[in-house]
């Protein structure tokens, strides 16, 4: 829960009774995962709000020919879905990629939360205004940037989001993608994907090695990457010490 108390305490400044009740969210039943594993498929009914506890998932979308296009991350700290009331059915897939755990909340103990402590639910908003936000800049990154500045910008995100929960060193991070997880992610192939991760480690911007991801120059690669942390909403403290 230390990781939803970091996504929260990015938009709040949370009183001790408001730390406590989101602790609470300890209670939900704790459902464990294996890598791979497929856990909502399009067409499901959500029924509960999940919440990642451990490990790594992705959104999905396949073609009826098998092709897939990863459309989204999930990180610890995430919510599969915060509007399971107003979903009748999965546009879309969920699977985890490393083995997860995840919290299995009934919607209407969100909803009591957000009634009780109005600030939370105000929090929760705002985080699921940045899972938009983050939705628009995929789709940026998949119609105009080129395959370089996909990777590179796709990078930097993780490499952010993963510091603004706690979850990140200096310039280094967990990042157990394959390379046909990114090339799923970045809509490219695995060969081409393969020639631009060398591009980029010749450049001396990145290096992904035994599912660590280490940023090599911060500063050359957010300028090749066009990127602007602002869609993150993420404080200073979160990148400064990367550059």
């Amino acid at each position: 829960m230390k990781t939803l108390l970091s996504t929260i305490e990015r938009y709040a400044d949370l009183t001790p009774e408001e730390r406590e009740a989101v602790e609470a969210l300890r209670q939900a039943p704790l459902v464990r995962v294996p890598a791979r594993q497929t856990t909502l498929s399009e067409g499901d009914t959500p029924g509960v709000v999940r919440l990642l506890a451990q490990g790594w998932a992705y959104r999905f979308k396949d073609l009826p020919d098998g092709r897939r296009q990863i459309v989204g991350l999930l990180l610890p700290g995430d919510f599969f879905d915060l509007g399971v009331r107003v979903v009748d059915e999965m546009d879309h897939s969920v699977a985890a990629l490393t083995p997860i755990t995840y919290y299995a909340i009934l919607p209407e103990t969100l909803e009591r939360l957000g009634e009780n402590h109005p600030r939370i639910a105000q929090a929760l908003a705002r985080h699921d205004s940045v899972n938009a936000a983050i939705h628009r800049e995929w789709l940026l990154n998949l119609g105009r940037r080129n395959a370089f500045e996909r990777l590179a910008h796709l990078f930097l995100e993780i490499f952010l989001r993963l510091r603004a929960a706690g979850l990140a060193q200096s310039r280094e991070c967990d990042c157990p993608l394959t390379q046909n997880d990114l090339a799923d992610a970045t809509g490219v192939t695995s060969v081409h994907l393969n020639r631009t991760m060398q591009e980029l480690r010749r450049e001396g911007l990145v290096e992904l090695r035994s599912k660590r991801l280490y940023i090599r120059d911060y500063d050359r690669l957010s300028q090749v990457a066009m990127f602007n942390r602002n869609y993150l909403r993420i404080g200073r403290e979160a990148w400064t010490d990367a550059r």
